[in-house]
């Protein structure tokens, strides 16, 4: 087996996967293996915040300066500019099986929003051991995070967090999730009857 040069060794040694559920891997040079281990929230909410920092790209596609295009995929929101341009947005996405496509228009804005579960998710969360609220008010405690933009007359928000590891995961009911100061500096930037396409 061929060995590896210094070099590329020590490269590797500084690769971090993201987070997956708490778990990650990095490149022990020594033993030439990866492994596995467990981090907290906050160092996953860290890693996340990098990975997924808000910047503002080119964008060549057919959508409209205002328009909001959802990648899901690739765990990107892109608010549409002028001039060839687009802000990128770090998401959280719907989990398996929780999963859309389609295009929508925003229909509402709030700030701070109050959060009332669906009563398919407060029974599905129940047989899982978790008892959700009917309702809860806003805040920063409150699931919903600091702004939400409402999709249509849908059950789908993009809205804030207040679990910055969920961002460039698949754990949400479908809602697309941002980084607070994310769904901030895009909610002033979003009127009623925005364009939403979700790929």
């Amino acid at each position: 087996m061929k060995r590896l040069s210094k070099s590329l060794l020590a490269a590797l040694a500084v690769m971090v996967a993201v987070p997956v559920e708490g778990q990650a891997a990095f490149f022990d040079p020594t033993t030439q293996t990866w492994v596995q281990y467990s981090i907290t929230p906050d160092v996953a909410g860290k890693i996340a915040r990098r990975k997924f920092k808000r910047s503002v790209i080119s964008y060549s596609g057919p959508e409209k300066p205002g328009t909001i295009i959802i990648d899901t995929k690739a765990r990107w929101l892109y608010h549409v500019q002028e001039n060839g341009k687009a802000v990128r947005y770090g998401i959280g996405v719907g989990r398996d099986g929780f999963t859309w496509k389609g295009e929508e228009k925003v229909t509402r804005k709030a700030e701070w929003p109050g959060w009332t579960p669906p009563p398919e998710m407060i029974v599905r969360e129940r047989k899982n051991g978790r008892r959700l609220p009917a309702f809860m008010a806003g805040g920063p405690k409150n699931p919903m995070g600091a702004r939400a933009l409402y999709l249509g007359n849908t059950i789908y928000r993009i809205h804030g967090t207040n679990e910055d590891w969920s961002i460039g995961q698949a754990v949400s009911s479908g809602c697309i999730r941002m980084l607070n100061e994310d769904v901030e500096h895009l909610y002033e930037r979003v009127k009623i009857g925005t364009k939403v396409v979700v790929l």
